[in-house]
Order: C-alpha cells, then structure tokens, then sequence
C-alpha cells in the first residue's frame, strides 16, 4: 500500500522527479518528467542523457552522498528562465545506505490560485 501512495505522491506532484538507483539506471519518471523531457527514459542511464561535465559533477555529488549518511540534500544549480533552483537528494534505505537520488525542483513564483482553489 506504501508503494501505491508513494508513487502517487510523485505522479501528482507538478515538478518533474526523476528517480536513479545507485548505478545511475533511471527507475522511474513522473508524468510532469516525461512531459518536460518529451519521453519516458525508464532503463536507461541519467549519464546518457547529461553531457561529460554534468556527468562528473553527478559523480562528485554521489561520493559525497556516500561519505556520510548525514550527507542528503546538495544545491546544483539555478535556472533563471524557469524561477527554480535544483537540488540532488540522496535515497537511502532504513539502514541509511544510499541507495539511489533523485533531482529536485523548487519553484519561487507566488501562487496565483486562490486559497483552497484547484491549481489548474
């Protein structure tokens, strides 16, 4: 039951979430994700999809995930054109083993729907 609501938490939420296991394999992509990237990369390796820089960059973000399991959550980058900043976030298991990341987007705009208003 978990799982169901786990992964509907991620299908809803407006931000794309591509999630990597620890080999870099994508497993799994909102819908929001596979929208913005204009296809579902499921199997296939975040390194295939980022240039050489971005890659050691990935690399250098996972060693440090992996120094420490306090390590969880690091600033990558801000996109101007979109108002958001970008975060890479450690996945770990109950024993805080890290066992996967995922990139995160914030969004600064304001909110424009009204108060308890359906966001279109």
């Amino acid at each position: 039951m978990l799982n169901k609501l786990l992964k509907s938490v991620l299908d809803q939420d407006t931000a794309p979430v591509v999630v990597c296991d620890i080999d870099d394999i994508i497993v799994y992509m909102n819908p929001c994700a596979i929208k913005r990237y204009h296809k579902d990369l499921t199997g296939k390796s975040i390194k295939d999809c980022h240039p050489p820089k971005a890659n050691e960059m990935i690399d250098k973000v996972v060693a440090w995930f992996r120094r420490s399991k306090d390590n969880n959550i690091i600033y990558t980058y801000r996109n101007d054109e979109e108002n958001k900043d970008v975060y890479m976030v450690a996945l770990r298991d109950d024993d805080g083993i890290l066992i996967g990341y995922y990139e995160k987007h914030e969004y600064r705009n304001k909110e424009t729907v009204g108060l308890y208003q359906p966001k279109k």
